[in-house]
This record gives structure tokens, sequence and C-alpha cells, in this order.
């Protein structure tokens, strides 16, 4: 596989989880500003992961889904995480390390992938400056 399509599996893989754990998270929150963040998240997610997917059949590329095992543990991780504790500041918590961990993994990959095609770098700096956002805007529900 080309430096381009493992560089935008990332992507994709990585938004598309954003998009299923925002969706998840959603259940557990009442605060309705902590609410609107986090739909705003999953919609950026969902347009960077249609993006990728779009790249990806352009490149001649299958676009992968997350397994159902790393589905179901995140999706279990934070229903027990927010069993006991389901108040802004924790789910702003939650929601920084997660963002904090795309932002290493991008970092990683744009390392290791530095030939990657302009359009395709491209779209991984977009992720990796989305998560960043995500992380100052959540600060003000700590």
């Amino acid at each position: 596989m080309n430096k381009d399509a493992q560089l935008l599996k990332f992507v994709y893989q990585n938004s598309l989880m954003g998009v299923i754990t925002t969706n998840y998270i959603l259940g557990a929150v009442d605060n309705r500003r902590l609410r609107r963040e986090i739909k705003a998240q999953r919609s950026e997610y969902t347009r960077i992961n249609r993006e990728a997917k779009c790249l990806l059949r352009k490149n001649g590329c299958k676009a992968w889904g997350v397994s159902p095992l790393q589905k179901l543990c995140a999706l279990a991780m934070i229903k027990l995480k927010t069993c006991w504790d389901n108040s802004p500041s924790h789910i702003a918590e939650m929601l920084i390390l997660g963002s904090n961990m795309g932002i290493i993994d991008a970092n990683k990959r744009l390392n290791q992938y530095k030939g990657a095609e302009r359009d395709v770098r491209c779209l991984m700096h977009r992720l990796l400056r989305f998560e960043e956002s995500n992380i100052q805007r959540l600060k003000q529900f700590l």
C-alpha cells in the first residue's frame, strides 16, 4: 500500500472513530452548550471522513472502517467513564484526552509519510488543526 493510501486510511479511521464516539457520548451529555460543541465536532469529523473516503476512492483504494473490537472497546470505555460522572468537566476531559491521542498519532503519521501527495497531507493537517482546536474549545468546560 502506498503512502497516500496509508495516510488516508488513518484519516478515514480516525475521523470515523470521532463520528462514532461523539455520537455515542452525546447520550450522556445534559449540558446544552457542551452538547452543541460535541455536535459541531461530530459534523466536522463527518466532513473530514467523507473527504478521506473520496480521496481513497480517487486513489483506487477501499475505505476501511474501524474493527468491531475497536468500536466495542471505545464505546464500553465511554459508558464506563460516564456511568459515575457525566459532568461537563469530566466529559470535556475525556474528549480532550481523545483529541490529544489524535494529535500524537497524526504527527507520527505525518512524519512517517512525508512523501504523500499534497492533497492527502492537507487533509491530514486539517484533521490535526481540528483536533487542536477541539482542545481549545473544550477547555471552557473543565
